[in-house]
């Protein structure tokens, strides 16, 4: 905390020390503080282990300075750890104190231009958050447990008109210090909104990953050189009456490219595809008396890729060259996260389907019941040779994941102050047995549920507070 308070210290007087040259307005300070008490019991098939139980805390701090009306700058450092996890300063066997690390980073540092030159544009250069529609593919990192936050070095220029508003932006995702493009991942994007309906927006967007090293994106799976993935969504969302609905489409396509992959002594010269669908779907509907209820209903298409072509001997696994392979549908940099245990903000090769109920007893109390079902949409290869690798995969697989139920209740003790609690238990089915790529993007099998046939069943409680100011 002190290095936090250093640095706030350190932004005030720079920020002080830019009033006579740059004729600073206005400065203000805000800040978050986020903690949250998970408990996960997997009855030995979760994958924290059999049990997990931790407190997670984040904690942000920002300044803003207006230097005029149309330019003004942020810089917020934030911190994110595990009570206990490291950061903790004492050495408590000893009783003597060492810093173990401060555990703060910057987290959002730009400028910001409004009206460039007397128009409708606004510019923003530096360090930021990038979060578009409800967040189903960009958004900002903080739903759930493990909320770490996210945010992209880059540029965004915005237009905005009385109808409709207009975002481009070009990120850098990592830099691989070579010629320009080369080695590095990149993430760009148009997002456009139109608002001239009355409690209803529409929106279009392109987005674009350029992953030129393999630099962590997750575009490009481990062992291939470069990827492009391209996604075009259409979203629709809004009120009418006591209705309200949320609509998005999306399509991805690209090329994944392995100009020369070796695995043991073997040359590849593998390509694979980006070629599926992601449909996000809910409506709901208030009825108009005491508690305010909430009845909504949706379902979500995350179109899963090849799983590969059967494999009957040790010899078509290891040599068998697919040059045509797809890849399921990827999530980006969603925020949403359809269960509390297959993910985290990366499910995929899925169907869900969800319902639930919400009310509000008190102006300040919301409480929601919600219920979700997941069924697999693309098996994996079915394995023929007799030790069936090892127990990992076998050719008998089943599709239904299983139901998930969670009840939560949020809290508004004042305007800043937040209290939120909630539980939720999975039913596991058949086919959390039978590892399943559903996880990483569809990349990864799920591994939770043992192979003794016990489908496992997953607790999750929560208990959090959050104050902002």
């Amino acid at each position: 905390m002190r290095l936090v308070k250093l640095s706030l210290l350190a932004a005030l007087a720079m920020s002080m020390g830019f009033a006579a040259q740059a004729e600073l307005q206005n400065v203000t300070v805000d800040g978050q503080i986020r903690i949250r008490y998970n408990y996960y019991d997997g009855d030995e098939s979760i994958s924290l282990g059999d049990k997990a139980s931790f407190v997670e805390q984040r904690t942000r701090l920002g300044v803003k300075a207006d230097f005029t009306d149309e330019v003004s700058a942020r810089i917020e450092f934030d911190a994110y750890d595990i009570w206990g996890g490291g950061t903790f300063r004492s050495d408590y066997v000893t009783g003597i104190d060492g810093y173990a690390g401060d555990g703060v980073n910057l987290y959002q540092a730009y400028i910001n231009v409004d009206e460039l030159w007397g128009s409708a544009l606004s510019l923003r250069v530096g360090r930021q958050e990038l979060s578009f529609g409800n967040q189903w593919l960009v958004g900002v990192n903080d739903a759930s447990s493990l909320f770490r936050g996210l945010s992209f070095d880059g540029l965004r220029l915005t237009y905005s008109a009385d109808d409709f508003t207009v975002d481009a932006f070009a990120t850098k995702l990592a830099e691989g210090m070579a010629d320009v493009g080369e080695n590095d991942v990149d993430f760009y994007g148009i997002y456009a909104s139109y608002l001239g309906l009355e409690d209803i927006t529409i929106d279009a967007y392109w987005f674009w990953v350029r992953d030129d090293g393999n630099g962590g994106a997750g575009v490009a799976p481990l062992g291939f050189d470069s990827a492009d993935l391209h996604t075009l969504g259409l979203r629709g969302a809004g009120t009418i009456d006591a209705f309200d609905f949320n609509a998005e489409a999306a399509y991805q396509f690209g090329d994944v490219e392995d100009d020369d992959f070796t695995f043991l002594w073997i040359d590849f010269d593998d390509d694979a595809n980006y070629s599926a669908l992601g449909v996000n779907l809910e409506l709901g509907y208030t009825f108009d008396c005491n508690w305010q209820p909430r009845l909504f209903g949706g379902m979500a298409y995350l179109q899963g890729g090849d799983q590969g072509e059967d494999v009957n001997s040790l010899w078509d696994l290891v040599w068998n060259d697919d040059d045509n392979d797809d890849l399921s549908f990827n999530r980006l940099f969603s925020n949403w996260e359809y269960s509390e245990f297959l993910e985290n903000t990366d499910l995929s090769n899925v169907f869900v389907y969800r319902l639930g109920v919400s009310a509000m007893p008190t102006e300040s109390l919301t409480l929601t019941l919600a219920a979700a079902y997941f069924v697999t949409d693309e098996a994996p290869a079915d394995v023929n040779f007799w030790w069936d690798i090892l127990g990992i995969f076998d050719d008998n697989h089943d599709d239904t994941l299983g139901i998930e139920a969670g009840l939560y209740a949020d809290y508004a003790y004042s305007e800043d102050l937040n209290f939120r609690a909630g539980f939720a238990h999975f039913f596991g089915d058949d086919a959390t047995t039978d590892h399943n790529f559903v996880t990483g993007n569809g990349l990864l099998p799920f591994l939770g549920a043992n192979d003794e046939g016990d489908d496992g069943d997953y607790n999750y409680l929560f208990v959090e507070t959050e104050v902002k100011f």
